[in-house]
């Protein structure tokens, strides 16, 4: 089975899909993303039609279409292109799979069910085994959010344990490579890394404010929407902590903590982290496609006012001596 010969490590940004005004994709700035992200965030791992990508809100065509830009942008730019193709139709997830083969893809990922859900490991692991034989080769992630999907798979209790889901899993799905872990039980994510030592899987944090404690837990890397535009200042605490300086990794993840508290506050998700992306990188996002709505302006000037006043978004003049600036 050939799967990369480097593992997936580090950063990955889950990538926005930009949008034109009247809600369709646009594919032009996708290239002017890869870049930025590259050169300027230093991050060169891609999630792409996760939660924060839209991608249960596009049709299987613009997925098709979304993954292959990237794929094609990111091509001796980028290390690792992952496509998330988790639907509640196995037929669209088989397909979404193969097509992320054909087209060069790094690896998939897959979200559980979540309208007709799972009610058993067995049958979780039956869905995802489905999908993943449709594309062998890659290596295959699963994305546990139970936030999102309210799928509760556990021997003993109701609350959602990946670190079941993982037992003996390869198995039963020998492309298996790794998690993408989105919840806050550290706990859970912790058994995940413990019972794994050995397989060398990809465990990869997904709460962003949370990632030190993740790292403390094993964390080998990390998925999130904020390393699209907080990704530099994220490397910083990922380094910090790899030379044990572990004062002034705690000080980066503070310090990026105190924006995410101030915008989750405001109201904070995919239409607000778009308006952010605009913000910071200067290349157009736009909207997001209904359900959602846009971002206020009123949000878009408070999460402004707030990344200046931390340095994340310097100005002429203002630079030195912000009250709560991080170094």
């Amino acid at each position: 089975m050939a799967f990369p010969k480097k593992k997936l490590r580090g950063l990955v940004a889950a990538t926005l899909t930009p949008m034109t005004e009247n809600g369709e994709i646009n594919f032009p700035v996708i290239g002017q993303y890869v870049d930025y992200l590259v050169k300027e965030q230093g991050v060169k791992n891609i999630f792409v039609n996760g939660t924060t990508g839209e991608g249960l809100s596009l049709s299987v065509s613009e997925r098709r279409q979304v993954a292959a830009e990237w794929v094609t942008q990111g091509r001796n730019k980028l290390d690792q292109v992952v496509i998330h193709v988790g639907a509640l139709s196995l037929k669209e997830s088989q397909e979404l799979a193969q097509h992320a083969a054909e087209i060069g893809a790094d690896g998939i990922a897959v979200i559980a069910p979540f309208f007709f859900k799972s009610q058993s490991k067995d049958a979780l692991i039956s869905f995802l085994r489905e999908v993943a034989a449709a594309a062998p080769a890659l290596p295959f992630y699963y994305y546990h959010i139970p936030s999102l999907t309210g799928v509760k798979i556990s021997v003993c209790c109701s609350e959602v344990r990946a670190e079941e889901l993982l037992d003996g899993i390869q198995e039963k799905i020998p492309s298996f490579q790794g998690l993408k872990f989105s919840d806050t039980d550290l706990l859970d994510f912790g058994q995940c890394v413990d019972q794994n030592q050995q397989r060398q899987f990809a465990l990869l944090f997904g709460v962003d404010e949370q990632l030190l404690s993740g790292l403390i837990m094993g964390a080998n890397g990390a998925v999130g929407s904020t390393y699209n535009y907080l990704g530099k200042k994220t490397n910083q605490m990922l380094q910090a902590f790899e030379q044990k300086d572990f004062t002034s990794a705690l000080n980066y993840q503070f310090c990026i903590q105190r924006f995410i508290n101030h915008v989750i506050k405001l109201g904070f998700g995919v239409s607000q982290t778009k308006a952010i992306m605009t913000l910071v990188s200067g290349i157009p996002m736009g909207p997001p496609r209904l359900p959602l709505q846009k971002a206020t302006q009123e949000f878009t000037a408070k999460a402004e006012a707030k990344l200046k006043s931390l340095d994340f978004l310097p100005f002429p003049g203002e630079r030195e001596g912000n009250v709560g600036a991080c170094s």
